[in-house]
């Protein structure tokens, strides 16, 4: 069966570019082993840090299993890339997904290259050109995904219009098939010590219809795509409500250390259940 122009078989390509390809192909260095150890790894880090990872129940993923997805989120965090990892093991767990980084930063951390991360030279014609081959491979599989920051760059979550990253707009040229799925990421503080961590989908973008417009207007497209999402989050955040989410991962509660020893055996002499939550009220019955 003849596939479609920018979508199935890759054409292969030849020389030292073959040779690169070949040592570094994401798809082949994945492993799914890696993938659950350090899916156990992330969390419990994250736990130390945050209440809880939140997604409101508006924005819990249900996409299609038959096409593949471009998850573009926006990047107000350095832990944006541990959350790709979070949700993916918890939402999109059938699925396989890859990743693009920094190159330089990837040599620091070699172990993700078995994460389904692929390096990426910023702001180099040759790491454009690379970025898109390795996109069309992955994307090649309707059972793929892809996951990267849209802006390119850390970006305040206020920030707008919000930055894109000039190779977002050419990925549904190689996947017309794809589904472009907005992603908003948002780090808060409510009541307690540790700090919330919410993330939503938005509805999915169509490639084809995608395609169908110029380049302007495909990345306004995009753009306005995630700034609704992350508008509406923001709302849900300001409420501070968290019945409003789905708590993906329970994290830290208390002041911890010394002080939250200190209550729970306090609470425990006075015959009291031990409630670590800054906000919850202690029972005096």
């Amino acid at each position: 069966m003849a596939h479609r122009p920018g979508y199935g078989r890759p054409a292969a390509p030849r020389g030292a570019r073959a040779r690169l390809m070949a040592a570094t192909d994401p798809v082949a260095l994945r492993s799914e082993r890696a993938m659950a150890f350090f899916n156990v790894a992330f969390t419990h880090s994250f736990a130390g840090h945050f209440s809880a990872l939140r997604v409101p129940h508006w924005g819990l993923p249900d996409y299609p299993g038959d096409r593949p997805l471009v998850v573009l989120a926006n990047h107000p965090s350095w832990w944006d890339g541990a959350m790709f990892m979070l949700l993916l093991r918890r939402f999109f767990i059938e699925r396989q997904a890859f990743m693009p980084m920094d190159a330089a930063a990837l040599r620091k951390y070699g172990f993700m290259r078995r994460l389904g991360v692929f390096g990426i030279e910023q702001d180099s014609p040759r790491g454009a050109v690379r970025f898109l081959d390795t996109a069309r491979q992955v994307l090649a599989n309707p059972r793929h995904m892809l996951w990267m920051n849209a802006p390119g760059r850390f970006a305040d979550v206020r920030e707008r219009p919000v930055p894109l990253a000039p190779g977002v707009m050419r990925l549904p040229e190689i996947a017309p098939d794809a589904l472009f799925i907005p992603l908003a990421f948002e780090y808060t503080h409510w009541t307690e010590k540790r700090g919330e961590a919410l993330a939503a989908f938005g509805p999915a973008l169509d490639g084809q219809s995608l395609l169908a417009l110029d380049r302007p207007r495909r990345a306004e497209a995009l753009r306005d795509a995630l700034a609704a999402t992350m508008d509406r989050l923001a709302v849900d955040a300001i409420s501070r409500e968290p019945d409003r989410f789905l708590t993906a991962i329970e994290g830290g509660r208390g002041m911890g250390g010394l002080y939250g020893t200190w209550q729970y055996v306090k609470a425990l002499a006075r015959g009291q259940r031990p409630r670590p939550d800054h906000a919850a009220k202690t029972p005096t019955g």
